[in-house]
């Protein structure tokens, strides 16, 4: 998720944005949970509908589907909601789409009760687990769940990852004579005052993996992020931090000439800002790889339980995760879909070319590193 989720403009007319739906009345929730004798809101995979129809059915039924924090530019969300709006005849409502993790977690607990409430949630990992913890999502497992490799989903499927990249470097290279091409590069003095971050680590996905990026680019580790923060200590202290948090409009203006984000979303502006007269460069540095998926997970008070599930199935089929795919998104069916041929190549094809297998933290590393950021980002930057 990510204050900051704000990507290229390009299909966001495929949002419908409605940022005041009606609360519910008391009761609608469990009532409309129950229709046709299934209760929706238990059902923890389609065979508990009677199958994927009845599923298809009991969310028909219901109409809708309330998202968060889904820009229409990040790993192709836009093209997502229409197909499945088309598809389906589901009216999705996206609401506040630069919103981040934190505010969809924050979204789940204040709403609860609420028609607005989000049905759904698209998460950084580390707000995925703690969101878990804090018993705030529903368990469901997708029909393709035992294909989705062991360490990217939760047993019950209280999360699973959908899609994620690579931290990388993107740059204006028409207003910077040479890109960098690793962290340490970006403490050179020609980079002072451009180097942005795609949000505050503390509340955005993206932003935290920055960090981490930078930790094992200083010789840090999953268990040891400090390093990521004294690196950004250092490129505050030497002029070359840009606290502008990185947007769409802010590169277009050239307040963000450098950005440190996800090489999906890096990427995906290439093509659009050369339209735009920009010519937008991408480079994941060799000092600092590091792979993070984004997770999703259903609010166990969903106002919209079916809709909520059937979504789920939607971006965990073959045709789901072809589309973040056409995002520059890595989806995380991508292995078996290569084996079974149901990957489109072509698009698989475009996809930044990264050198060896990526590696993960565990869960407890998450929160630790998760821990060190709250307590230590703002004296560091701001200090």
């Amino acid at each position: 998720m990510f204050t900051t989720r704000a990507r290229v403009a390009g299909v966001a007319a495929a949002m419908t944005v409605m940022t005041a739906a009606c609360g519910a009345a008391p009761g609608a929730q469990s009532s409309q949970a129950s229709q046709g004798g299934v209760n929706a809101a238990a059902a923890t995979s389609a065979a508990d509908f009677g199958g994927f129809d009845q599923l298809v059915e009991a969310a028909k039924k219901e109409g809708n589907l309330h998202v968060i924090a889904l820009p229409p530019d990040w790993a192709n969300y836009g093209e997502i909601i229409q197909k499945f709006q088309e598809k389906y005849g589901i009216k999705i409502e996206s609401e506040t789409p630069d919103a981040a993790s934190a505010d969809e977690i924050n979204a789940v607990k204040t709403r609860k009760g609420q028609d607005r409430a989000p049905d759904v949630l698209d998460l950084g990992q580390s707000f995925a687990i703690s969101g878990a913890a804090e018993g705030l999502f529903a368990p469901y497992k997708v029909q393709s769940f035992d294909k989705i490799p062991e360490g990217q989903k939760e047993p019950t499927g209280l999360w699973v990852n959908d899609y994620g990249g690579y931290i990388s470097i993107g740059c204006d290279a028409k207003k910077i004579t040479t890109c960098p091409t690793s962290f340490a590069d970006l403490l050179k003095p020609e980079y002072k005052g451009k180097v942005a971050l795609n949000g505050n680590p503390t509340k955005a996905g993206s932003a935290f993996a920055g960090v981490y990026a930078a930790a094992l680019a200083g010789g840090g580790s999953f268990d040891d992020i400090d390093p990521g923060i004294q690196f950004f200590k250092k490129l505050k202290d030497a002029g070359n931090y840009n606290p502008v948090e990185t947007t769409p409009a802010t590169i277009e203006r050239g307040e963000t000439q450098i950005s440190i984000d996800w090489d999906y979303n890096n990427a995906a502006y290439a093509p659009q800002m050369a339209a735009k007269g920009l010519d937008w460069k991408v480079n994941i540095p060799a000092d600092g790889k590091y792979f993070q998926m984004y997770a999703q997970a259903i609010n166990k008070d969903a106002p919209h339980p079916a809709a909520a599930r059937l979504w789920q199935e939607y971006l965990y089929s073959a045709e789901g995760q072809n589309l973040y795919l056409k995002g520059f998104a890595r989806p995380v069916l991508l292995p078996s879909m290569t084996a079974d041929g149901t990957v489109d190549k072509t698009l698989a094809d475009k996809l930044p070319s990264v050198e060896g297998e990526p590696t993960f933290p565990t869960t407890a590393q998450v929160d630790a590193a998760k821990a060190k950021l709250a307590s230590g980002w703002d004296a560091a930057i701001s200090g």
